[in-house]
């Protein structure tokens, strides 16, 4: 007589077998078309649990319902394919650790759409199923606003579209590949740190690969929209209080150092010596502060002019703050599209609070960064600067870059998701700033002038 739960137990045995080899397969073909995945294909392992809705991962397994991956599996080994090329893309992208204080529903759809656009421009037989018009559609409606669909962008249009509940359960349907359960799991949190280490590493190795396959001409076009995904994640995102302090120049100020005094030898002297201090505090300091400066403000057709106030809001706060602040400054503000359109003189606080009330775009032609340039060199030569340390130049990066460096420090500015960067000449510095971020700190910026008031 056959024991029930010995047969019981070698039936689930065969199913976990045949749920890894269908795995398994999917995983060898997805390398053997895209060589470069091959760290990230290797990262994940395979754990069955019946109890999950379908598929899913937490950046270390693979988690499965066998059921569920049969009927994919019945349904075409491409969709097998897929679903494996999707979460490996949430862990390269840190998806599960990155969406803050962001809504899970719409953060859920943001990623599955910036991860399935990806997958289907990768023109590779073992991925390929032609994308439905619908879906077609949320591209070219995305792409109209972003020039790569991260999921943060992603995320922030989709929330300015103010979906209905039917409009966001369509698109829902439409991406839905596997489940995120996993991400807000307590165990899944606590593993935050290892895994981005792990999968930065990953990611960072991927692009290294990618960038050196490009040079070759077996390169393929395709692959183009995962560079560009790749590139924008793992360039450094710098705290914008730091970075201006590359354009501050060190200058001494009437003002007591107290960091350089050592008040032990001034009570020593006053109890001992009959109120006579041993030492006192310095009159003076040395300090770094921005004082001749440059900002640009490139306001071409393809820049929006909502991203522009935020950047100078966010500029203006930072060097508001005393510590980056010279009583007596002189920045020039440029506004250049295919020309330079205005130039205001900024020498004092009052007259920077003035501009910002005041602001607005000129312009909105096409886009040359040479001309700030040459404007820039022509208040130089006349001696509109004392000691010119740096210029700014806000732009999305669509236009003609000046070809000679210029002998100040430059740095071009650009948000995260709507940029172009591969034309920026060597000698410049690039800094991708976030426009959430940004929109928090404009937040931030007003409701401190509020409580001043």
């Amino acid at each position: 007589m056959t024991d029930p739960t010995r047969a019981r137990q070698m039936e689930e045995l065969d199913t976990v077998e045949l749920s890894v080899r269908i795995l398994t397969s999917a995983r060898n073909e997805l390398y053997l078309n895209m060589h470069f995945l091959d760290l990230a294909l290797h990262s994940l392992g395979y754990e069955a649990d019946p109890a999950m809705p379908a598929i899913g991962t937490d950046g270390f397994v693979i988690r499965y319902n066998p059921d569920h991956l049969f009927r994919l599996y019945r349904r075409g080994r491409v969709y097998v394919n897929r679903a494996y090329l999707h979460m490996v893309f949430h862990c390269l992208f840190c998806h599960m650790d990155t969406r803050g204080e962001r809504a899970a529903g719409y953060w859920n759809l943001a990623c599955d759409i910036a991860m399935e656009s990806i997958i289907d421009g990768l023109y590779r037989k073992c991925v390929h199923v032609s994308p439905s018009p619908f879906r077609r559609d949320v591209y070219l409606r995305l792409q109209k606003k972003l020039e790569v669909l991260t999921a943060e962008g992603v995320y922030r249009q989709l929330q300015e579209m103010e979906l209905t509940e039917a409009q966001y359960q369509r698109m829902a349907d439409e991406f839905l590949v596997d489940s995120h359960d996993l991400w807000y799991e307590e165990k899944t949190r606590r593993q935050a740190v290892p895994r981005q280490n792990r999968w930065n590493d990953n990611r960072e190795k991927l692009q290294t690969r990618m960038e050196s396959m490009s040079q070759e001409e077996s390169a393929s076009e395709d692959e183009r929209s995962l560079m560009e995904q790749v590139r924008a994640e793992n360039r450094e995102r710098y705290d914008y209080k730091r970075f201006l302090r590359k354009f501050a120049v060190l200058r001494e100020e009437n003002r007591i150092d107290d960091d350089s005094f050592d008040y032990a030898y001034y009570t020593y002297g006053m109890e001992h010596y009959g109120n006579m201090p041993l030492i006192e505090p310095l009159e003076s300091r040395e300090m770094f502060r921005v004082e001749d400066f440059v900002i640009v403000v490139d306001t071409s057709m393809s820049c929006s002019g909502e991203l522009v106030r935020r950047f100078l809001d966010e500029t203006y706060a930072v060097l508001s703050e005393s510590e980056s602040y010279f009583k007596k400054i002189n920045i020039h503000i440029i506004q250049c599209d295919d020309q330079v359109r205005s130039d205001v003189r900024i020498t004092g606080r009052e007259q920077m609070e003035q501009y910002m009330r005041d602001f607005t775009i000129q312009g909105k032609g096409g886009t040359d960064f040479r001309p700030a340039f040459e404007y820039v060199n022509s208040l130089r030569a006349r001696g509109e600067f004392t000691k010119l340390r740096g210029l700014l130049y806000f732009t999305d990066g669509k236009g003609i870059y000046p070809v000679k460096m210029p002998p100040y420090d430059t740095a071009f500015v650009f948000i995260k998701d709507q940029y172009r960067d591969e034309s920026v000449p060597a000698w410049a510095m690039k800094l991708i700033l976030d426009a959430e971020d940004l929109e928090r700190e404009t937040q931030g910026v007003t409701a401190r002038k509020s409580t001043a008031s």
